[in-house]
């Protein structure tokens, strides 16, 4: 079967960019697949990070593919629809992730050969920010589907409140399997810098609003001198607030900032050095922080929004709690520790690890095509 998979590859960066190179591989075990790339995925301006691309020393995973188009430029989409019309592709599989690429994707989705049948992987569909225009952009690209993957039933829940007739399976998102194995946890704290003999808690990746890092420094303000807090990942935004909130902590010595984009080579140091991964998210659907901790075993306290809870309460792999505030964080924490919880957990999520590998997702999405 030939499979065209539109969506950002190397060297774009990111979670997004991993997810769709470890699906390609395990595709092509079996099938023809195809990547077509972003030309541009979003313009210089718009973007709020450093960089939209991979550094020179990163080994993140080269697939080769096809750059075509280009978000802002209408021509491209029309170029990019007849290039996959012209390959003839049985399945065209892409990514739907925040509504600004609904314009882009969804003309191509909607102007593909009638036996090529269009499905798309929905991270969200409810984005996290929102903008006047996410409601009309997301019906024009669902529009464009015959069917969907979500990674969560929440997003399964979201999908519906906006196509009712939406055929689509839900599946838990799969676990990262690139980053190389955990290294030694004294070597991790050596390497990093970090203060030995601590209770070393982690929050990982882009720093966003809804991400709740504001909420995790008040409860980590409240806790005792045994704990120490590494902040890791690149701000989206300023980081002038949070930076703020930790000058006036009285923890703010055990605070250890790595506020910068986390290369795929860094990340084994993180999580091994670390004794919890907390989320505390105002809102969430899935995350691709959580595959990352399960594929360190390391445990997570979140917050109970979109998809966390059936996640990780379900399978026994974390802490949920149900206020998205400080002091049940804090609890929370205090409770991990106290119970000496993380080895039993790590147990549970060494046994959920068998039912999230990239061969059974792939099984799951191509069993759903022969039904559409």
């Amino acid at each position: 079967m030939r499979i065209a998979i539109l969506s950002c590859f190397y060297p774009y960066r990111g979670g997004i960019a991993q997810f769709n190179a470890n699906i390609f591989q395990e595709l092509s075990k079996s099938h023809e697949v195809k990547a077509f790339n972003f030309k541009r995925q979003y313009p210089g301006l718009l973007f709020p990070g450093k960089t939209q691309f991979v550094g020179k020393d990163d080994p993140a995973v080269k697939v080769e593919s096809t750059p075509l188009l280009d978000t802002i430029n209408p021509l491209s989409y029309i170029s990019t629809a007849r290039a996959l019309r012209q390959w003839e592709p049985d399945l065209l599989l892409m990514r739907y992730w925040m509504s600004y690429f609904a314009p882009s994707q969804g003309y191509v989705g909607r102007n593909q050969l009638k036996k090529t049948k269009v499905i798309s992987i929905l991270d969200n569909v409810v984005p996290h920010e929102h903008r006047f225009f996410d409601a009309p952009f997301t019906r024009y690209y669902l529009s464009s589907n015959d069917g969907f993957v979500v990674l969560s039933d929440s997003v399964g829940k979201d999908l519906l409140s906006y196509k009712p007739d939406a055929k689509f399976i839900s599946t838990p998102h799969p676990l990262y399997n690139h980053f190389g194995n955990k290294v030694d946890r004294e070597v991790a704290i050596t390497e990093l810098c970090l203060e030995n003999g601590k209770k070393n808690i982690l929050f990982f990746g882009l720093i966003r609003d809804y991400k709740g890092l504001d909420i995790l420094i008040d409860a980590f303000s409240q806790l005792d001198d045994t704990y120490q807090l590494i902040i890791a990942g690149e701000p989206y935004g300023s980081f002038d607030g949070y930076q703020a909130q930790i000058d006036k902590s009285p923890n703010r010595e055990r605070v250890r900032l790595f506020t910068r984009y986390i290369s795929d080579k860094e990340v084994p140091l993180f999580f091994s050095a670390s004794d919890v991964c907390v989320l505390p998210y105002r809102s969430a659907t899935q995350s691709g922080i959580s595959a990352i901790s399960y594929h360190f075993d390391l445990p997570m306290i979140t917050t109970n929004v979109g998809g966390l809870k059936e996640a990780i309460e379900a399978p026994g792999t974390g802490i949920v709690v149900d206020a998205v505030e400080p002091l049940a964080i804090k609890n929370a924490i205090e409770d991990y520790f106290g119970r000496e919880l993380r080895e039993s957990l790590a147990q549970n999520i060494i046994k959920e690890k068998d039912k999230l590998s990239w061969s059974g997702f792939s099984n799951k999405l191509l069993d759903f095509y022969k039904t559409l």
